[in-house]
């Protein structure tokens, strides 16, 4: 499998990221895909080759291979990656979108066309929640596939054609259980970071929409309201007035 196409994409959206996402374009290329395409790829190798029984009974050792691993490990984990970097072209999209956009009107809309803002705020947000939800239903399945992380040396097989129980074994039981459990920590360091970068733009968002209320503020009381500190000032002279007056009243 060819992993090109994807270190580009991941390359592209680096430049419209935040300094999280950064880091989280960093453990996904080197500690996830790098691992899978120079390391796990030949772990696993022909998984059902190398998946022996004690059993000469034609067809036993297929469906006992199938019932232990309906799906190949590292199927699912090359699943898992694509699915989690396949949002991030829709951030790449939106930006071109707005690039097209000015071309077709002949002038410049944006002041930066790959500033977080606007309906690019919200495309990079649904990515990060979208990335999130696969990473962790990624997992629960994965966990609730092969009860667990860990791959266990021997098998016991009860499964028709069988004879009887029949032992079976899986190569390379030690290497693959670790490769598992590193896919299972980057991913979730994955999920810590997309969190960490969704609250990041949720304050930012929020931040920025308490800066520009003052500024709204400002342009009504130019519009003709009379600031505050004014009322004050000619109410207390009103006062006062009055208070002359009917020290006058009382003199007379």
């Amino acid at each position: 499998m060819s992993w090109g196409l994807l270190r580009d994409v991941l390359s592209g959206v680096n430049q419209y990221s935040t300094v999280v996402g950064r880091i989280w374009l960093s453990v996904m290329f080197i500690f996830r895909v790098l691992v899978y395409v120079v390391a796990a790829e030949r772990v696993w190798g022909d998984e059902q080759k190398e998946f022996t029984c004690n059993s000469e009974q034609p067809g036993c050792e297929n469906v006992c291979f199938d019932y232990f691993f309906p799906v190949s490990q590292a199927r699912l984990w090359a699943l898992q990656l694509i699915m989690v970097s396949t949002p991030s072209l829709l951030v790449v999209m939106h930006v071109g979108y707005r690039e097209r956009r000015e071309k077709k009107h002949h002038k410049k809309l944006y002041k930066n066309k790959g500033d977080i803002d606007g309906g690019l705020w919200w495309t990079y947000f649904f990515s990060l929640v979208f990335k999130t939800v696969v990473e962790l239903g990624s997992l629960l399945i994965f966990n609730w596939m092969f009860h667990g992380f860990s791959v266990p040396r021997l098998l016991k097989c009860e499964t028709a054609p069988c004879p009887n129980t029949v032992d079976c074994f899986v190569g390379r039981p030690t290497e693959k259980t670790v490769f598992l459990y590193c896919m299972a920590t980057t991913s979730s360091l994955c999920i810590l970071l997309n969190m960490c970068e969704m609250s990041y733009l949720i304050i930012k968002h929020c931040s920025e929409y308490c800066e520009k209320k003052p500024s709204k503020k400002g342009q009504r009381l130019k519009c003709g309201c009379e600031p505050p500190q004014l009322k004050y000032d000619h109410l207390k002279t009103f006062k006062n007035g009055t208070a002359k007056s009917v020290a006058s009243i009382h003199s007379m």
